[in-house]
């Protein structure tokens, strides 16, 4: 027996290199991967360290432009700061726990401190070249996934001092990848809100902000949605931008050192805090929190020395201090705002009163659906105990404890109809991966009040399996995902889900949480190899590939896609198109338009986008001629 066992001895423990860890783990260093179909995915997290770099040399009075380039599969960042000294150009690229960061004195209040970052892009890239300009003089340097193949020598140069990085990240790592511009735009002007005074070059369009946070929520809310204007706060080590809206939630934008701490910590608990705690003493009247929080959108940056974050993708805060020396963080940010929100509420008597007549509003809402608010609560527990809508995953985004990259890839399939989550059931991965099941169409809430959430016994499931209630901070998956079938009646389905998270939870939409599940319409396949094909370009590709006459089945609906075959559609292939709201999206006029009861307008913007004959009759007859060329397909 003991001869069938794993022998455990000296040769049983392995050295890797920094560069083969990093490829070997890279969720220990950039969080997860993905496919660029999240705001959150690797290919972002590449960016983010490079432009942090140069961020941080800007901070330090070094370069007041950036010019950002991305094309498809190519990233190019150069600064004007002061260049990374020439002799220490590979080593500040390729040897882990090397960086200038490490004397406080030449880097204070920056984002990375331990010297990862850069050589993680490296590692993961297929393709890295560094070139530093340092007094008339240049370095170049040129990797292949973290190995070194071209040191070039110094030459003399007339560009400015900086430095530029070029990189492609790898495609074999992350696999299908592709930029989303829109995610890219919102990277871009954090960087300039945080900045005020610098400007980002990227792809031509000149990113540039005066008023700091106060613009960022300029751009994430319309004006009419503002029930009084912006209180923008600064201080030293601090800024606050804050106001009240008319959508429901609770709406935050929170920073540290330049960092978008996209998952909160230490700083945003104390200023949810201490917003509440001022309001209060200001009216002398003891709110519930969730009535003077109702409706806010608000931002808040802080700079601290030597930031403590939950993990190496820095989006969560667990730093409790300002600096070694200084006030915990808690009572930094409570200090702050018990002054400056004070005093200028006590300056602008107006925006006072609107803000008081938002509150009182959120009160009588919430008292107004209390009692079937309770109803509904009791149904649901009873209905999670034996939640046949509900087939729950293992991992949950909220869990306190566990895998970071486990927790990051948690999503919750909405579905419609026993084929099809029977389908997804079947083949889903059941660690990070639930279905909730409708029953039929949902109903159109549009124009509702959120009593309807606890009245609609669906509604109030859902709203209990994404745990979102009270605020989308304790949301159990990362991602939402809508499945529905690419017909009439799935398009249809698919509007009112969506009309149901952004009436009730608008910002569970604006912070990247909702997607569509992309399906194949067509299985290409031969005795050798299958091919599922997502458009009408990708069936001729597959067609011209596999030659020969092929069988080509056309999927009608998710239902009579096999449990086997859909693994292949929801697993580390998975396609997903985020729901993405813009600065120039009004959701009162989206969903006006689409859902409420405009019907000439929409009637005629039906007739106007509609296909006339001709077109119809070309379309035919390019698909009578590819089909002349193709065999028949199954059905």
């Amino acid at each position: 027996m003991a001869d069938n066992k794993v022998q455990y001895t000296e040769d049983s423990i392995k050295s890797l290199d920094w560069k083969e860890h990093i490829r070997l783990r890279p969720g220990m260093y950039i969080g997860k991967l993905g496919d660029g179909s999240a705001q959150d995915d690797g290919i972002y997290v590449l960016v983010k360290e490079i432009l942090d770099n140069s961020i941080d040399e800007h901070m330090m009075g070094y370069g007041k432009t950036i010019d950002l380039k991305i094309s498809e599969h190519k990233v190019e960042v150069r600064d004007f700061g002061r260049g990374i000294p020439l002799g220490k150009v590979v080593d500040c690229v390729s040897k882990i726990n090397t960086g200038g960061k490490y004397d406080s004195g030449a880097f204070q209040k920056s984002v990375g401190l331990n010297g990862v970052g850069t050589k993680a892009v490296n590692a993961l890239s297929e393709y890295f070249r560094v070139q530093s300009f340092r007094d008339g003089e240049t370095k170049i340097a040129e990797f292949e996934r973290g190995e070194l193949f071209e040191d070039k020598k110094v030459e003399k140069t007339s560009e400015r001092n900086g430095t530029k990085i070029v990189f492609k990240p790898d495609p074999t790592v992350f696999k299908n990848y592709h930029f989303i511009p829109e995610y890219l735009e919102n990277q871009v002007w954090n960087y300039a809100f945080l900045n005020a005074g610098l400007s980002i070059n990227f792809n031509g369009k000149k990113f540039y902000s005066d008023k700091g946070l106060h613009d960022l929520l300029d751009r994430r809310i319309d004006e009419e949605s503002k029930r009084y204007p912006i209180i923008h706060l600064k201080g030293n080590d601090i800024e606050m931008a804050l106001t009240h809206s008319n959508q429901y939630g609770e709406e935050y934008y929170s920073f540290v050192n330049g960092q978008f701490t996209t998952q909160g910590g230490t700083h945003l608990a104390a200023f949810r805090e201490a917003i509440v705690k001022t309001i209060r003493d200001f009216f002398n009247k003891n709110f519930d929190a969730a009535d003077v929080r109702q409706s806010i959108v608000a931002s808040i940056a802080v700079r601290v020395q030597e930031p403590v974050f939950e993990s190496q993708t820095k989006t969560k805060l667990g730093s409790h201090s300002v600096g070694p020396d200084g006030p915990t963080l808690r009572t930094f940010v409570n200090d702050f705002i018990k002054t400056e929100l004070d005093n200028y509420l006590h300056k602008n008597q107006e925006t006072a009163n609107a803000l008081l007549k938002r509150i009182m509003q959120s009160e009588r809402e919430r008292k107004e659906i209390s009692g079937i608010k309770k109803l509904a609560n009791e149904r649901a527990k009873k209905a999670n105990l034996h939640n046949k809508k509900l087939r729950d995953c293992r991992v949950h985004y909220d869990d306190k404890k566990g895998n970071e990259e486990a927790k990051n890839n948690t999503m919750l399939f909405i579905t419609e109809g026993d084929s099809a989550s029977g389908s997804i059931t079947k083949s889903r991965d059941v660690q990070t991966q639930a279905v909730f099941s409708l029953r039929g169409k949902p109903l159109n809430c549009f124009g509702m009040t959120k009593k309807v959430v606890y009245e609609n016994e669906e509604f109030n499931l859902l709203q209990h399996a994404l745990n979102i209630e009270d605020g989308v901070e304790n949301l159990r998956y990362r991602k939402i995902v809508i499945a529905t079938d690419a017909d009439v009646d799935g398009m249809h389905i698919r509007l009112l889900i969506m009309t149901y998270f952004l009436q009730f939870f608008p910002d569970l939409v604006k912070n990247g949480h909702l997607f569509i599940l992309d399906t194949p319409l067509f299985r290409v396949r031969n005795k050798k190899e299958t091919i599922y094909c997502y458009s009408e370009e990708e069936r001729r590709n597959a067609i011209a590939k596999l030659g020969n006459k092929p069988e080509i089945t056309r999927f009608k609906g998710l239902g009579e896609i096999s449990p086997d075959e859909f693994g292949g559609f929801i697993g580390e292939n998975i396609r997903l198109d985020p729901i993405i709201l813009n600065k120039d999206t009004k959701i009162g006029d989206l969903l006006t338009f689409y859902m409420g009861k405009n019907t000439s307008n929409r009637q005629s913007f039906i007739i106007e986008n509609l296909k006339v004959e001709k077109d119809i009759v070309e379309v035919e007859s390019n698909a009578k001629k590819a089909a002349d060329k193709a065999p028949l397909e199954t059905e």
